[in-house]
């Protein structure tokens, strides 16, 4: 195959949009096409204030605003662009099952078998198909099946191309990677496809952090990447306990062994537990994997990431229920705090929803407080847990825009992401304005507890002594 000149991508999310507007951004020779049947995030996507995008990434919104119109087209035509298309990445949504067999663990690839289907029903040539989604092992024989039964006699090349993305630093990671990970067949056409697609992404990053796998090999190491992340965060956070029941700080221990070059600082950080995306999702994956082939050791210890993650968050909302005097019915507590993490309006598995969740239970009244997140966002997230109608959650959450006035009249405050912003706030103001003994549970360990205390507050952060 020739040089690519035009690529589409179905999936307008947090993955397809910022990773197609760096390609367009890099490659301003190649059209770019994204296409997602969901009408106004594609309408956020060409809002002529390229503020109002519907990710938010920092400098997400300057990648899109010099590639759009340019090179760069967000549509809901997804057959006209797939057809025009010679590269198609699949990049769509792979939650895990809620229903069937593997409910609660396998992924659902219910979207990723539509967009086969659909890819076979309008190509009319010869296409190359990326997988961009996290996906189990041995999907992409699936989808080469779809392809080659149902299309219309044209010839599917199918690539593993899985995104490595941290999100709050989205573009950074997509302009300057630690690697590019790229899996097709062994076969001459199989690897044409893979040159075709390092040539894309040669335009900007250097061959040796292009990597080259097989197919099957690509695909796990996506799911296995996002374990080894996730289980050095329930490690750390396993100590927790210990550290607040002796004299001993999570975060003076986090550094030490940081120091120990075999080990590293990364991924140290104790927290109320991670949340996003792709670590639980992905972890459950491999276990239902694991356990489809028998292997139930291997799947029982991965599962422990996830067991203990779990038991961080209700342990953090349990210890706040404790602290006030073993009840919070009534009592106002203030969220600082929803997203996932800094830096992006991404929600899913936020720490926040589960905390949130089990105050409820206990009729606390909570204020919550994001500087990216839309109240329309809080309340969906807590109506998708099922737990409450959706009339006792908003009864129960109020999403105020100004942080003050979200601590005003508290009886406590829980910090849930680790925005910058929040080391900055008057907290001698906030002091003033609440409820007293006045309480602050930093969930992110990212306040100075010393400065805290001088004022008057009682903080309790994460693995240390209260």
């Amino acid at each position: 195959m020739s040089q690519i000149t035009k690529i589409c991508c179905i999936g307008a999310g947090y993955v397809g949009g910022p990773t197609m507007a760096m390609i367009a951004k890099k490659c301003p020779h190649i059209k770019v096409t994204v296409v997602d049947l969901n009408e106004q995030r594609i309408a956020a996507w060409n809002d002529p204030d390229v503020e109002n995008i519907p990710v938010y990434e920092p400098g997400l919104s300057e990648v899109v605003a010099e590639a759009r119109g340019r090179n760069l087209f967000f549509s809901t035509d997804v057959d006209a662009a797939i057809d025009e298309a010679e590269m198609v990445f699949i990049s769509v949504n792979t939650p895990t099952k809620t229903y069937g067999a593997g409910k609660g663990q396998a992924a659902d690839l219910k979207w990723i078998e539509l967009c086969a289907r659909q890819i076979a029903r309008v190509s009319k040539d010869n296409k190359i198909i990326v997988e961009k989604s996290t996906l189990p092992v041995r999907t992409a024989s699936a989808i080469k099946d779809i392809l080659m039964h149902t299309g219309n006699g044209s010839q599917f090349q199918i690539l593993s191309n899985p995104e490595f993305l941290a999100e709050g630093t989205a573009v950074e990671d997509l302009d300057a990677p630690d690697r590019v990970l790229i899996g097709g067949d062994s076969t001459a056409e199989g690897q044409t496809a893979i040159q075709a697609l390092v040539d894309v992404y040669a335009n900007w990053i250097p061959r040796e952090r292009i990597l080259t796998t097989n197919v099957w090999s690509s695909e796990l190491s996506k799911l296995t990447a996002n374990a080894f992340l996730a289980q050095r965060v329930s490690s750390i956070n396993s100590l927790t306990e210990l550290c607040e029941k002796t004299e001993a700080d999570i975060n003076e221990v986090a550094r030490a062994i940081g120091t120990d070059s075999r080990i590293g600082p990364k991924f140290l950080k104790a927290s109320v537990g991670f949340g996003g995306s792709c670590f639980q999702k992905d972890i459950l994956n491999l276990v239902y994997i694991a356990r489809t082939y028998g292997l139930q050791e291997v799947a029982d210890y991965w599962e422990q990431v996830i067991i203990m993650n779990d038991h961080q968050k209700k342990r953090f909302a349990n210890q706040m229920i404790r602290e006030l005097y073993n009840t919070v019915n009534g009592k106002k507590i203030s969220f600082l705090g929803w997203a996932f993490k800094k830096d992006t309006n991404d929600t899913r598995e936020s720490a926040a929803i589960y905390v949130a969740d089990h105050l409820l239970h206990e009729q606390a009244q909570i204020m919550v407080y994001d500087p990216k997140v839309l109240e329309g966002q809080i309340y969906f997230d807590l109506d998708y847990l099922g737990t409450r109608t959706s009339e006792e959650n908003k009864k129960g959450v109020s999403v105020i825009n100004d942080p003050y006035e979200a601590c005003k009249g508290a009886h406590a405050i829980a910090v849930l992401t680790e925005w910058d912003e929040f080391k900055d706030y008057d907290w001698q103001k906030i002091y003033d304005s609440m409820l007293k003994p006045a309480k602050i549970f930093d969930g992110r360990n990212l306040l100075d507890a010393n400065k805290l205390r001088s004022i008057g507050f009682i903080v309790q952060s994460i693995g240390t002594k209260s």
